[in-house]
């Protein structure tokens, strides 16, 4: 106890840390259950990354399996269907991202901006209740509208003179399909965000327009979107460190024999090659080089974001 004390006398900065984490134990308590979710998940895994560059027998474990270097990822860069997994999964990502985004910016605008609250908060209910559905109950929901046989979709068509569409199955459809789900369902969580951003505009910005005589689209044109601008880049930016993610739980829900020419992306190959086929190597490397990719398109467009603007992650 002494000895505790005297490091304190002769370490000012240890002495401050720790009066700090007395001041604020409850929170550091409610830290607990989130460090815990990182180390054994995030990088407790990270050990195990190695068997990227390893012949993994689950037999011989991590550390005596045999040393192949880059096999695994020669392997997957040498496959008759990377080049076609790269581009859909590209595909996917940017266009969920140029999509979702504007999407829920402009949902977040517009309940920011009504003059009904009790219909701003409906509205945001009903926009909120999709992400908490999985993708089976997504599926489903998709099946009952776009079926060939009996969906809505295709009752109306069919209803005006059309020809009913498999829009399911169809490679011209299917990624739109995709793309515009994803938006429906996450659209109103991804809100929330720019909502928070949108209460902390200063009111008097808003109370000067209106003295001015600015109209609503004027005011958000000038006002609104340059003042979240900062957030606006902030999302952008980490869905650019993701960008190899093209969503495996709802294209493993959606995709079928059929359009797998326009579906198969990374993660749904992974899925079949490695862990399948019990290549978990090969499913290791890729994720490596996903994780590598993110990295570096998170730190060139938040360098060039600074170079142009004064928003950016650092």
């Amino acid at each position: 106890m002494k000895k505790e004390t005297q490091d304190t006398k002769t370490n000012p900065v240890l002495g401050s840390m720790g009066k700090k984490i007395r001041r604020h134990r409850s929170i550091y308590v409610l830290l607990i259950i989130p460090l815990t979710y990182y180390i054994t998940f995030k990088y407790l895994p990270i050990w195990n990354g190695q068997i990227a560059f390893k012949d993994f027998m689950p037999m011989d474990g991590v550390l005596r399996s045999r040393w192949i270097g880059f096999e695994h990822f020669i392997t997957f860069f040498r496959s008759f269907y990377f080049w076609e997994l790269l581009r859909n999964t590209l595909f996917y990502s940017f266009g969920k991202l140029l999509i979702s985004v504007p999407a829920a910016i402009l949902l977040a605008i517009t309940l920011y901006e009504s003059l009904r609250p009790r219909l701003a908060k409906l509205v945001q209910t009903l926009a909120y209740l999709p992400h908490f559905l999985s993708w089976v109950i997504m599926y489903g929901i998709l099946l009952v509208l776009l079926a060939p046989g009996d969906g809505i979709i295709n009752d109306i068509i069919k209803a005006l003179g059309g020809e009913p569409v498999a829009f399911m199955t169809d490679t011209r459809t299917f990624p739109w399909i995709v793309i515009f789900s994803d938006a429906w369902k996450e659209m109103g969580w991804s809100a929330i965000i720019f909502i928070a951003a949108l209460i902390g505009i200063d009111p008097s910005l808003f109370e000067a327009a209106l003295v001015e005589g600015v109209n609503a689209p004027q005011r958000v044109w000038y006002i609104t979107l340059p003042s979240i601008r900062p957030v606006i880049v902030m999302v952008v930016l980490l869905r650019l460190g993701t960008i190899l993610d093209a969503g495996f739980n709802q294209m493993f829900m959606l995709y079928s024999i059929p359009v797998y020419s326009v579906a198969d992306i990374i993660d749904t190959w992974v899925y079949r090659q490695g862990l399948l086929q019990f290549e978990f190597g090969l499913a290791t490397a890729v994720g490596i080089f996903k994780g590598i990719i993110g990295l570096l398109l998170i730190s060139v467009s938040n360098w060039l974001v600074k170079r142009v603007s004064d928003s950016s992650l650092i």
